[in-house]
């Protein structure tokens, strides 16, 4: 019996070799980075950014390749079928958390990817045309309690990061807007400013933040957690009396499911220095970002799970349909 054993774990033993090997000389060949967005925007500098911190630390060349269409589902299905090795990672968003609510998300968010880590929070904020009654959230609340379901607010679509978040705050402020979905951030600002709409969420500061400091738009609040460095006078929702209310559109890094622990743990590792540095703070913050790196893959895992939990809850409570 024992030598039938002793065999049996011999045989294991050989059949890992080839598998400690690999590991050992990853990586020796180029890395895949896969970004579910179009290239050029706030998504993409992430992930650019995240392709030269591995590249720097791993000493191996890593090729960004944009995938987008679906809201980031598409690139998120390629990196989920992707083989487990080490050479094909991608960057994660919130939507992975968002998109199984929805019915249409191919892929599991559990089952399908390895976290390895998040990067950065970007910084949701509602804003408003210089002549809507309002000022802050408070007052904003008042005038869409007096007028139910008549003032118009934009997004960039149904189910977007920005349209949770206006479902979260009407829920949490007891009022009713009129939701008129657009397909950029970009055009959605221009209607805001020429007055179309009174009132908008974006998910980010990237478009609205010189249109604020022009004087064109007012800022009501931002929606993360704390105020932001580029707007300190703009209270956060919690400030104004809606603590509920905290959206932080996040992406990371991860791999297919079954990436090899140790390397996961080194490419972790790697970007948590990596986004530390004074340039790549400075370039984040330039737009709107915060640098929100986990403690741990492990870490990264619970919190894409908490997520999952929140936004399925908000999705429900307001009856949101993919479109």
């Amino acid at each position: 019996m024992m030598r039938k054993l002793s065999a049996c774990l011999a045989g294991v033993a050989l059949a890992l070799l080839p598998l400690a090997a690999a590991a050992q000389a990853w990586p020796s060949k180029p890395i895949r980075l896969i970004v579910p967005f179009p290239p050029g925007g706030p998504t993409d500098l992430v992930g650019r950014e995240a392709a030269n911190i591995l590249r720097n630390a791993l000493g191996q060349a890593v090729v960004v390749e944009n995938r987008p269409g679906g809201n980031g589902t598409v690139g998120l299905e390629v990196l989920a079928k992707s083989a487990p090795d080490g050479y094909t990672i991608g960057l994660t968003a919130i939507t992975l958390s968002i998109a199984p609510h929805l019915g249409n998300a191919p892929f599991d968010p559990f089952k399908d990817f390895t976290p390895i880590s998040n990067l950065v929070s970007m910084t949701p904020v509602v804003v408003a045309n210089l002549s809507l009654p309002a000022s802050n959230l408070r007052e904003l609340a008042a005038h869409a309690q007096a007028n139910p379901g008549k003032l118009a607010f934009g997004t960039p679509g149904v189910a977007t990061v920005p349209h949770l978040g206006a479902e979260m705050l009407q829920k949490a402020g007891n009022f009713k807007l009129l939701h008129v979905p657009f397909k950029g951030a970009t055009q959605q600002i221009q209607d805001l400013i020429g007055g179309s709409t009174l009132l908008d969420f974006q998910s980010s500061l990237v478009v609205a933040l010189p249109q604020i400091r022009a004087g064109k738009i007012k800022a009501l609040a931002v929606l993360t957690g704390k105020r932001a460095p580029q707007l300190p006078e703009v209270p956060t929702a919690a400030e104004s009396g809606f603590p509920t209310v905290v959206v932080a559109p996040w992406f990371g890094i991860g791999g297919p499911a079954g990436l090899p622990a140790e390397m996961a743990a080194r490419m972790h590792d790697a970007l948590v220095k990596g986004m530390q540095g004074k340039e790549a703070v400075d370039r984040f913050t330039a737009i709107g970002a915060m640098i929100s790196t986990s403690a741990s893959p492990a870490e990264f895992a619970g919190y894409i799970r908490s997520e999952h939990g929140r936004w399925g809850e908000v999705i429900r409570s307001a009856n949101i349909k993919a479109e």
